[in-house]
């Protein structure tokens, strides 16, 4: 196999989940640049190209959004609704629309709510559907340490998930006890 015909198979391979990574770091438009990038990296390197090319990409992707961050120093929007509907897909089954609203309020809300080193721990491994092993080497760490990690962004997910259900349910019964009630038929 010639290193073009490796390049395009990695390429279409790995294409739509880099960009998923790094749009669910820095937003859709500044991650198509980065993703961009991340390619023209590998195809500058593809003797050091491992397979599998996944992980060594994303890699390659959080250095240079980590680059460009330290170059910009300015914020970006958390594209965590962008990176769900271009891995997610469509739905097969309809759910109860404020349900579905409400539950996804409140997953967002709590992943919001925790630091950014478990935020992308836990999304390489759920959105991105790494293998602990991949995702230990995207963040540059043993998959031991991976492991301690991830245990422990486990467990202040479910706390800040118990949080944000707790303020979603004290918000709506405050809201049902606030609308005014109209007795019709009443005298005035």
């Amino acid at each position: 196999m010639t290193p073009v015909e490796r390049f395009r198979g990695v390429y279409e391979e790995c294409y739509p989940r880099v960009l998923a990574y790094a749009t669910s770091l820095v937003g859709r438009e500044v991650g198509e640049d980065i993703t961009s990038e991340t390619f023209t990296v590998a195809w500058r390197r593809m003797r050091d190209l491992p397979h599998p090319a996944l992980p060594w990409l994303l890699g390659v992707a959080r250095n240079l959004v980590r680059e460009l961050r330290r170059r910009d120093a300015h914020q970006y929007l958390l594209a965590t609704e962008e990176a769900q509907r271009i891995t997610s897909g469509a739905e097969t089954h309809v759910r109860d629309i404020a349900a579905v609203v409400t539950d996804r309020h409140i997953a967002l809300q709590a992943l919001a709510s925790l630091p950014e080193a478990d935020r992308e721990l836990l999304t390489l491994l759920a959105w991105h559907g790494l293998s602990a092993k991949e995702a230990a080497r995207v963040l540059g760490c043993t998959t031991a340490t991976l492991t301690v990690r991830l245990y422990r962004a486990r467990r202040r997910l479910e706390k800040a998930l118990e949080t944000a259900q707790a303020s979603e349910a004290m918000s709506a019964a405050s809201s049902e006890t606030a609308l005014p009630t109209t007795h019709q038929g009443a005298p005035a």
